[in-house]
């Protein structure tokens, strides 16, 4: 029975996506019986991403044979099912429409800022509802821990099957985070595993600096076994409950990777637009306490995003170039310190 024993609820609070405006979601109480059936992970067609299925565009992105690569990328994908009159708490695997939102807009503009750096593996998992994380006495708890037993089965599926001692890098965004930090304690955290930990990139939720015991926020760039995590907002703004979800939060400079409190235009490597054009010299930030601020970006159709303050959705591809390019560096350096 997924019941909750475990201390997260602070973590799960600080999910930025929607949360700071008024929405009414439909909603059913949460029953056993709704609950989608559990996915095997010996079964390929359970993965969204495996060596052996990539996309062609995540092909066409990694620039490279995976079996030439010698690191993995186990990576989680952010919350993709949000409308309001969806009653779900948690969306089947075999859900056609979100599978297309995994392989298309997860996958391609944000797991494959890794695909240069170790072979990706994507398990489809039974996502929570983005209201879980308002509603989480009302059964957001249960579809939130839900979800996370699925992410848990298919890394453990990973490391019996494919990891077979191989470094490993662990990505993620938002509701992909929440799990992620749940599977570093399980996993990495004072544990043998921990040895074999590149990096985390553990984006778009509030992360503690003292959030595990043996791992830590990294301050340098070519620095390895720990992590890294930022949110992204608006330069000179802040979400109505700041102090609440981001204050004293990591916030990590995801382009110079080093305790920087700012950037310029140049040193950004490179924004993943939608168009799937790159946009470099972009953008420039300020790290500021528990988030980070960004200009608005330079690329087309920027005027739409001008009364725009959250960046949430971006906090990924606004950096994709950058994020790449840091993974490929701590990947190398972890093998010329093993």
């Amino acid at each position: 029975m997924l019941y909750l024993k475990r201390e997260f609820l602070g973590l799960f609070l600080v999910l930025i996506a929607c949360t700071s405006c008024k929405v009414n979601y439909r909603t059913i109480s949460f029953v056993e019986r709704d609950i989608p059936v559990k996915p095997s992970y010996e079964n390929e067609d359970n993965w969204a991403i495996l060596p052996s299925k990539y996309t062609d565009k995540l092909r066409e992105v990694s620039n490279t044979a995976t079996q030439e690569l010698e690191a993995d990328v186990f990576y989680v994908y952010p919350t993709l099912i949000t409308s309001k009159k969806d009653t779900r708490w948690n969306v089947p695997i075999e859900d056609v429409e979100q599978q297309e939102k995994v392989l298309y807009k997860a996958v391609h503009f944000q797991a494959s800022a890794w695909a240069t750096s170790g072979k990706v593996y994507v398990p489809y998992y039974r996502q929570a509802h983005i209201r879980s994380y308002r509603m989480l006495d009302s059964g957001g708890k249960e579809a939130l821990m839900l979800a996370y037993s699925d992410v848990k089965a298919a890394f453990e599926l990973y490391l019996k099957k494919y990891n077979n001692g191989r470094p490993i890098i662990i990505a993620s965004h938002s509701q992909g985070t929440t799990h992620t930090s749940l599977l570093l304690k399980d996993f990495f955290d004072n544990k043998p595993l921990k040895k074999q930990l590149i990096a985390a990139y553990l984006v778009g939720i509030g992360i503690d600096k003292n959030e595990f015991e043996s791992i830590k926020p990294m301050s340098k760039p070519n620095e390895t076994g720990g992590f890294v995590s930022w949110n992204t907002y608006k330069k000179n703004k802040l979400p109505k409950k700041y102090e609440r979800w981001y204050k004293g939060k990591v916030s990590s400079n995801p382009v110079t990777w080093n305790n920087a409190k700012s950037s310029a235009h140049e040193d950004h490597k490179g924004f993943l637009f939608s168009n799937e054009k790159i946009y470099t010299q972009a953008l420039k930030l300020q790290v500021i306490d528990g988030m980070i601020w960004t200009t608005l970006p330079r690329f087309p159709l920027r005027i739409f995003l001008m009364f725009k303050k959250n960046y949430h959705v971006g906090d990924v591809n606004l950096f994709w170039k950058d994020i790449q390019k840091n993974a490929e560096l701590r990947t190398k350096s972890w093998f010329e310190n093993k």
